[in-house]
C-alpha cells in the first residue's frame, strides 16, 4: 500500500485520472511480481517504450505501454493484435517477453534489454531503461 500511494503520487502528471492510475499501477505490481521482475524497472521500460501511453505505436509497428511487436500475439497468444492495447495483456506480454530474455541471457539485464528493443550491442536503450528504473525506484 505504501508503494502504491508513493506511485500514485509519482504518476499523476502522467495519467491524471485516479482510477485509471491506480489499475495501472496496480496491474504493473501484478505482472512484474508474477514474471519475477522488479516493478521498478518494469515502470521504467515502460517510461522509456511509451511514456505510459496506453495507445503508443513505434514505426516499426511496436505496440502499447511496453511497445510489444504484433508477432509475440502468434508466439505466446492468440493471434489477436488488437490485445495489445488491452493494458494487462500488453503488461503481461512484454514482462513475459522481457523475463524470457533475462533467461537467455542468464540475467545480463545489459543484453536482455538489447533483445527487448532490438537494439542489442548499442548502450543507449539499456542506459536509458536504467536512467529511468532509478526514478521509479521505491524508498
Amino acid at each position: 500500500l505504501r508503494w502504491l500511494g508513493a506511485m500514485m503520487f509519482r504518476l499523476r502528471r502522467r495519467k491524471p485520472d485516479f482510477d485509471t492510475r491506480k489499475e495501472f499501477l496496480q496491474t504493473i505490481w501484478y505482472e512484474s511480481r508474477r514474471a519475477g521482475l522488479d516493478v521498478s524497472l518494469v515502470m521504467g521500460l515502460v517510461q522509456v517504450e511509451s511514456g505510459f501511453r496506453k495507445y503508443a505505436v513505434s514505426p516499426v509497428g511496436a505496440r502499447g505501454y511496453m511497445q510489444v511487436m504484433p508477432f509475440w500475439t502468434g508466439v505466446i497468444g492468440d493471434h489477436d493484435r488488437s490485445k495489445l492495447f488491452h493494458m494487462q495483456t500488453n503488461l503481461r506480454y512484454g514482462c513475459a517477453i522481457l523475463r524470457m530474455y533475462l533467461d537467455m541471457e542468464r540475467g545480463d539485464l545489459y543484453l536482455a534489454l538489447g533483445r527487448y528493443n532490438g537494439s542489442r550491442g548499442r548502450a543507449e536503450y539499456p542506459n536509458a531503461v536504467r536512467a529511468a528504473w532509478r526514478q521509479w525506484e521505491f524508498r
